[in-house]
């Protein structure tokens, strides 16, 4: 269990801020994020790296001379913001360009794709690069599909020291994704992992058994077996791994990851037996590792990672590193950058409001006050939901954003936002202070929605229902799911449709959201039958038949409550 906090919401930020304090000489801490302390060239292609929290190395302790140039740090297990994200990327750009690594989990590939579009537009030119190495999460031929997960470490690897050594940005974009394509991890748990502040972890495995297939974000194996001993340990680990070793591939890259609970000398002894079995496949070892590079909190577990090796990446591999969590060879001599850190974040300009859409938007207000206190009380119903097949945060973003749109929104209000503004900076709020695929889900609808509003005129009845169409074309676009996924989506498209039909057919607002709520409530309960095709439950899809989406359940709760309140207020 995490103990050692004092408010499990600030554990994160608390955290990044002690460990910039520890090593001054390598980082500088910037808002949700680290930049290198030392300097580089003008021109270089900077690396840029991020996730959730609660992985530590990963992601910041690889910010360093021959690594990352920068780290964006989301709350415990959840994808950074859009903001998070550009914000970072911002002070770490050199002039060359940004290559932007992070696992592939639903909301890091939101997030991360949606601040590149927004650092293109400015003129940045960004290049993703999604680590998909677990080969328990997707079969060899989807490995487009795949989590990543300790892979992060051998990629970034190579990728930071390609971009050290001068590479242009498409050869270190080129390089990092040949590393990616030609690097597979698979783990093991003995024990779960338990959320800061949390009492239970988000799953068990019994006594004298081991899950396989594990993620990094509590997610429960693929399966089971009784607990084998080194041996046969590493017999399991190197055995689905060599399954893919490409055509004539001699060289590797190894690297034995502890995830948080597992302890050295567990992981040196493993490694005896991961070394036999892979020099009896007659494979060559470079530059070997076993610690903990991408952890899971205090996951008791451990996994295997190979990169098969050309001579290119075995050159980038071997290359000399300083990170605080990650050296190799010699020492980079580098200079301690002195200029100061200016972050660009500002209050929101606030526009020109009519009295009439400023009451709406004092309206917007109180619903979001009730929202956020909602949520709040049904955190953990929501957390218990979550963490059947997926990794039990989803109570804690949906309480963090609610209750950072509702303080925004207040803010707004005061100083004399009208509607639309004031639903627009919600959003923002809500998807920068959630983080997550729930965070950036939340963001766009919101903003979408204030789309259909003025600042100039109260909104009538028609223009918010266009907002719900509006918030429903955003959400699917960049969001990417669809009815039938197990998503939020199954409920909204539901409460969307019936809110325009009613609508249409000449029913009051007030009437037509309670039947759309009623809708949104029934998809919500129907979404236990799905399988989710998207996100951290696709790969515990069957653990998740008989349970609802939380993320379905969240939406209709919301869509009661606006229901209750609209009904009040008309």
């Amino acid at each position: 269990m995490t103990t050692i906090l004092d408010a499990s919401e600030d554990f994160a930020s608390t955290a990044l801020a002690g460990f910039c304090q520890i090593y001054p000489n390598h980082v500088r801490l910037v808002s949700n994020g680290v930049v290198r302390a030392t300097t580089v060239p003008k021109g270089k292609v900077s690396v840029v790296v991020g996730g959730g929290s609660g992985h530590y190395p990963a992601f910041a302790g690889y910010v360093g001379p021959g690594m990352a140039d920068a780290a964006i740090a989301g709350d415990v297990f959840a994808s950074p913001s859009t903001a998070a994200i550009a914000r970072v990327c911002r002070h770490a750009h050199n002039g060359g360009g940004i290559v932007l690594g992070f696992g592939n989990y639903a909301g890091d590939v939101l997030n991360f794709g949606v601040a590149t579009e927004r650092l293109r537009a400015e003129g940045i030119d960004v290049r993703i690069v999604a680590v998909t190495d677990d080969v328990a999460s997707a079969p060899a031929e989807m490995h487009a599909m795949r989590r990543g997960i300790a892979g992060d470490l051998v990629v970034f690897k190579i990728a930071g020291a390609a971009a050290e050594a001068g590479l242009s940005l498409d050869e270190v974009e080129r390089v990092a994704r040949l590393a990616n394509k030609r690097t597979v991890s698979f783990g093991v748990a003995f024990a779960g992992c338990t959320l800061p502040g949390a009492k239970e972890p988000l799953f068990t495995v019994p006594k004298g058994r081991m899950a396989l297939g594990l993620g990094i974000h509590g997610e429960p194996g693929i399966s089971e077996q009784d607990v084998a001993s080194a041996t046969d340990l590493a017999g399991v680990l190197a055995g689905k791994l060599l399954a893919e070793r490409p055509f004539g591939c001699s060289r590797v890259a190894a690297v034995l990851n502890g995830l948080g609970s597992t302890k050295y000398e567990e992981l040196f002894v493993l490694w005896t037996a991961v070394q036999n079995e892979l020099k009896a496949a007659g494979l060559d070892l470079v530059e070997p590792q076993a610690g903990e590079f991408v952890t899971s909190l205090d996951m008791q577990g451990c996994s295997l990672t190979l990169t098969w090796l050309n001579d290119e990446l075995e050159r980038y591999w071997s290359a000399p590193c300083d990170a605080p969590a990650f050296r190799m060879g010699r020492t980079i001599p580098a200079d301690l950058r002195t200029d100061a850190i200016v972050d660009e974040d500002v209050t929101p300009a606030i526009p020109l409001a009519s009295e009439s859409s400023r009451k709406v938007a004092r309206c917007i207000c109180d619903l979001f006050a009730g929202i956020a206190a909602m949520l709040k009380e049904q955190e953990a119903e929501l957390g218990r939901i979550d963490a059947v097949a997926g990794d039990g945060d989803h109570g804690q973003g949906m309480q963090r954003g609610s209750h950072a749109a509702a303080k925004a929104i207040s803010a707004a209000v005061e100083a004399g936002a009208g509607a639309q503004t004031a639903l627009a900076l919600g959003g923002d709020a809500w998807a920068d202070r959630a983080g997550g695929t729930s965070g950036a889900i939340w963001g766009l609808l919101l903003r979408s929605w204030s789309n259909a509003l003025s600042d100039a005129d109260a909104p009538d009845d028609s223009a918010i229902v266009d907002g719900a169409r509006l918030a429903l074309d955003g959400v699917t676009h960049l969001g990417r799911a669809r009815l039938g996924d197990k998503t939020l989506v199954d409920a909204l498209a539901p409460f969307v449709e019936t809110l325009s039909r009613e609508a249409q057919a000449g029913k009051p607002l007030a009437q037509a959201w309670k039947t759309a709520a009623g809708a949104a409530q029934d998809a919500a309960k129907a979404t236990s039958a799905l399988t989710p095709r998207l996100g951290r439950a696709r790969p515990l899809a069957e653990k998740s038949i008989g349970h609802p989406d939380a993320g379905a359940i969240s939406l209709a709760m919301v869509a009661a409550l606006a229901s209750d309140f609209i009904g009040r207020s008309r």
